[in-house]
């Protein structure tokens, strides 16, 4: 399989690899998160500051979701819970300790 890459530097074969892979690492580690956790590709804001908002509320709860290590669940888990369970909602967002 033959792939081509546009850039602005001249790169080895390897450090194209390394470029690349880091870029796909980004993809799978946070993006992929966001999208199957908060469903954030069908995120329809549009107007205003509302897109960006969302976008840092979603970075802020993922960050704490992932901090949270008394559950051993994944994050679209442990979102869920928060909202049945506001006892853990307060633990995850650090205003209980337990």
């Amino acid at each position: 399989m033959v792939r081509y890459f546009i850039s602005s530097r001249i790169l080895s074969t390897e450090e194209v690899l390394q470029a690349t892979r880091k870029h796909w690492l980004i993809e799978n580690q946070l993006h992929w998160v966001l999208d199957v956790a908060f469903d954030e590709d069908r995120c329809r804001a549009r107007k205003g500051f509302a897109a960006e908002n969302l976008a840092f509320a979603r970075q802020v709860t993922l960050n704490l979701l992932k901090l949270d290590t008394s559950v051993e669940a994944g994050i679209k888990n442990k979102r869920k819970n928060c909202g049945w369970d506001e006892d853990y909602m307060m633990k995850v967002l650090g205003v209980i300790n337990f």
